[in-house]
């Protein structure tokens, strides 16, 4: 059996095996049924990923996060994916804040605490001692390397111009306001330069689309800028993004200046669905899904040029309903 070595920033945390499947999602309302974990389990993933909004409490209050998220952990399905494989992932504004909230959030470091506590971060963690929940794990075996980079983009999110309804939001070239804040881009350019072959970039907003009002990296085009200005200068190959929030999901392929094209496979969401219609994003590939899903990545390790499958799946059926495969040479 292949086994790797995850690296909790920096530091040695545990032995698992190499995700050959990961499965990822978000907007997962407690209250609600949630039929997608038995159907992931049929996928036998070796890793998943919340990509955000895991809950819904929508609170400034510690004790209404952590019940919201002691419902989720009682479910029996998400029960038996944890037994099945390693949890990661970031928050959304409803299992952070309120809606929409950045960097304004009177409670944040409070909500950091609980989020920790639900993916179970040892006390002792470096992740415990600094502001935000960015973090990487490093999955290795022999020269094949992974990198899945877990992205805060609330803690430090400078508040957005509206575009005048509720929601609704406007580019802001504003060079003071940031997304990451700066820790985490010094943090992530150090993570960057680190070699790997495959790295999966989690942002609970979308990255790549740029047409809807809604939030997304676009609000603030400098730092979009900058992040893919930052991937072209530190030479990181292999970059995908995964993302959430929106309530549908489509898989989105850039023609970039990096060198090569950026894909972003967006899952939303694994109870909350039904947005996005009728919506441009002319960097879509096929349609978009709109009603409850997951995310799906296959990775053949054992190819010489390794097959990358990607796919968004029915929440209730697992049926396949928008895929994309592209080989790891591609991504150079």
């Amino acid at each position: 059996m292949l086994r790797i070595l995850l690296l909790s920033f920096f530091v040695s945390t545990a032995v698992a095996e190499i995700p050959g499947v990961i499965t990822f999602g978000s907007c997962a309302k407690q209250t609600r049924k949630q039929p997608a974990w038995e159907r992931m389990l049929k996928q036998k993933p070796d890793l998943f990923i919340f990509t955000g909004d895991c809950v819904y409490a929508d609170t400034h209050d510690p004790k209404i996060l952590r019940k919201a998220f002691g419902q989720l952990d009682a479910i029996a399905g998400f029960q038996k994916l944890r037994k099945q494989a390693p949890v990661l992932g970031t928050w959304d504004d409803h299992d952070y804040g309120l809606n929409d909230e950045g960097e304004e959030n009177p409670a944040k470091k409070a909500a950091q605490g609980v989020f920790l506590d639900f993916l179970k971060v040892p006390a002792a963690s470096p992740r415990r001692q600094r502001e935000g929940i960015y973090h990487v794990e490093t999955f290795t075996e022999g020269k094949r390397k992974l990198q899945v980079i877990v992205l805060d983009t609330r803690y430090f999110r400078s508040p957005l111009k509206s575009a005048g309804k509720k929601h609704r939001y406007q580019p802001d070239t504003d060079p003071n306001k940031t997304i990451l804040g700066n820790a985490q881009w010094k943090w992530l350019e150090e993570t960057l330069k680190k070699p790997a072959d495959l790295r999966i970039i989690t942002s609970s907003i979308q990255v790549i689309p740029e047409k809807h009002p809604f939030e997304k990296w676009g609000n603030l085009p400098l730092e979009k800028q900058r992040l893919f200005d930052l991937i072209k200068s530190t030479n990181a190959n292999g970059v995908m993004f995964i993302s959430g929030d929106r309530h549908m999901s489509e898989i989105t392929l850039h023609q970039s200046a990096i060198g090569y094209p950026l894909i972003e496979v967006t899952s939303s969401g694994l109870t909350q669905a039904g947005g996005g219609n009728k919506e441009e994003n002319p960097h879509r590939i096929g349609s978009i899904y709109r009603k409850r899903n997951y995310g799906v990545i296959t990775i053949d390790w054992a190819a010489k040029d390794p097959l990358i499958g990607l796919g968004i799946r029915d929440a209730v059926n697992g049926e396949m309903m928008v895929e994309h495969s592209v080989k790891l040479s591609e991504l150079k």
